[in-house]
């Protein structure tokens, strides 16, 4: 939402003939102070949502579902090739 904001206001400088460094810097201050205002619940929840994705849990490590699903597919597929294995040693049986 910021980015939008940036460019409708570097947009609008343009269209005024203003100079583009000059109007870039006053689109960001203006798209800045705007998202400051404006923007503030969105970017307490984004806050929080990187928060509980970095939090760590009482062992030490972080809690990811998607990363223990892995482990547990990587775990079954070793476990599974550890398995076969020990058939193939003797092949003439």
């Amino acid at each position: 939402m910021r980015l939008g904001l940036f460019v409708l206001v570097f947009v609008v400088l343009m269209q005024f003939q203003f100079n583009p460094f000059f109007a870039a810097i006053i689109a960001a201050v203006v798209s800045f102070a705007i998202s400051l205002v404006f923007l503030d619940r969105q970017r307490k929840e984004m806050s929080e949502a990187v928060a509980n994705k970095l939090a760590r849990n009482p062992s030490g490590s972080y809690d990811d579902a998607e990363s223990d699903l892995e482990n547990e597919i990587l775990d079954s597929e070793t476990e599974a090739d550890h398995n076969d294995s020990g058939s193939d040693q003797n092949p003439k049986t």
